[in-house]
């Protein structure tokens, strides 16, 4: 028997756009719907410990993307989370336990692409996946922030700092590791031509 699909949970309190979500990743994952953060959680739970990735709206009433995600990181489940939200995100990502954040509206070819990263991120281990994190919270504030708002930022000179840390800790692997594994040279490229 062939091994199942990847469980992608999608977490939209509009359920047409939770469901058209589910439609375009549906062809290729296992995809669950949650049209709230209490419903979430729940479907979290009855999922035991299946769910590999989370496409999380930000902003719901009653329960919102930022508890969801806490109490996530909180039960240590080990899955990816992307943020998908219209929020435009500000310096408190920083310290936010996401993957990837993408701002609505999104395509269908931007959401599958998003799924297929953070699958394949779920696969480094820890560092390096906290090194791809930190890289897309830098970028977005990039694309969002002036350069002085960057400069003046205390938590941002951290990130930069932690980011240089990591970037040489996985010099060091790399050199240290000959490997033919075309996603594990890609990383590197991707983090090499980012800054």
């Amino acid at each position: 028997m062939s091994e199942q699909p990847p469980l992608v949970l999608v977490v939209e309190d509009e359920p047409d756009l939770a469901d058209l979500y589910a439609a375009w990743l549906g062809d290729e994952y296992r995809v669950r719907t949650a049209y709230g953060g209490r419903e979430a959680l729940d479907q979290i739970d009855e999922a035991d410990d299946e769910v590999d990735a989370i496409l999380l709206d930000r902003r719901m009433p009653g329960l919102s993307g930022d508890e969801v995600l806490t109490a996530v990181r909180d039960r240590g489940i080990d899955c990816r989370v992307a943020m998908v939200t219209a929020v435009e995100p500000d310096f408190d990502i920083l310290e936010m336990g996401f993957d990837d954040y993408l701002v609505k509206p999104v395509t269908s070819e931007t959401l599958r692409e998003t799924v297929e990263g953070l699958l394949r991120r779920g696969e480094y281990d820890s560092e390096v996946q906290e090194l791809f994190s930190l890289t897309s919270k830098k970028a977005m504030l990039e694309s969002e922030k002036s350069a002085n708002d960057l400069a003046d930022n205390e938590e941002y000179q951290r990130l930069t700092e932690r980011i240089e840390d990591l970037r040489d800790r996985a010099d060091e692997s790399r050199d240290a590791v000959a490997t033919d594994d075309e996603d594990y040279e890609k990383l590197f490229q991707d983090f090499d031509t980012d800054g």
